[in-house]
This record gives C-alpha cells, sequence and structure tokens, in this order.
C-alpha cells in the first residue's frame, strides 16, 4: 500500500465520498500503529485512514488475497498479502484492483513492488468516480 498517495489524497477521497480507508498487511498491531505514526496517519474520528493488522492472515486468506509465488516465497516472505486496494459499499465489493504482474514489459512483479499504480490512490479515485458517475478530475 502505497501510504503517503492516500495521505495526499484525502480531500479528493472524501469529496468522492470514500468514508473510510482501511490500510492492513499481515503484521500484528503495533506494527500497523508505529507504520501510522511513522507515515503521520491520523487515525482519530477526524482522519480518514485507519491501519488494522491481520496478524494470522486470516481476512488475507478469506479475501484470496495471499502472495502465495514462489518468488517471493523463497526471499522468505511467506504468508503476506497481495498488494490490492478494494472498494466496497455497504459490505459488496465494487471494485477490487491488485498489483502484481506482468509490467508494462512483461515483466514478473508478484509482489507489485515495481509496479503498484493498480492499488495507489489516483486510479482508486478513477474507479470510484466511475462507478459513481462523477466526472474524473485531473
Amino acid at each position: 500500500m502505497q501510504v503517503p498517495g492516500y495521505l495526499e489524497n484525502v480531500d479528493a477521497l472524501k469529496k468522492a465520498g470514500v468514508d473510510e480507508v482501511i490500510i492492513f498487511c499481515v503484521n500484528d498491531g503495533a506494527v500497523m500503529n508505529a507504520w501510522a505514526a511513522d507515515q503521520k496517519v491520523d487515525q482519530s474520528a477526524k482522519g480518514l485512514l485507519t491501519m488494522m493488522g491481520d496478524p494470522t492472515s486470516t481476512l488475507t486468506g478469506a479475501l484470496g488475497m495471499e502472495l502465495t509465488h514462489p518468488g517471493p516465497q523463497g526471499k522468505g516472505l511467506v504468508s503476506r498479502s497481495k498488494r490490492f486496494a478494494l472498494y466496497a459499499e455497504n459490505g459488496v465489493v465494487k471494485s477490487l484492483q491488485v498489483s502484481e504482474g506482468p509490467g508494462p514489459m512483461g515483466e514478473e512483479d508478484p509482489a507489485g513492488d515495481d509496479f503498484p499504480e493498480a492499488s495507489c490512490a489516483p486510479n482508486m479515485l478513477k474507479q470510484i468516480r466511475a462507478l459513481k458517475g462523477l466526472k474524473d478530475e485531473v
């Protein structure tokens, strides 16, 4: 997840009708809170972003987003989550964007580290605006 991009787009996300952005990864709450502090995420009621941990990969598995590619697993990234962004309304998934290869030139990128654009804030804003029939802002 590209946290700075979501922080930079808080106003645009709110304008598009987003009530909350939940950022989660396979980690514990202490790590997520430290990450939030490092990124200067306001997790209070007035903030839009909430950081959550999924230490046992329960949510990751339920969403079918476990990173099972042998490349990252061979580097010790076991029981991790794919890089993705999901937009839901009233518990119904309206858009699911997964950042995983191939890249523009066919490069393999199973973790979405080199080509994360699909799950970044600008693309999600574009998806949300299209779903709601809102004008895409440049």
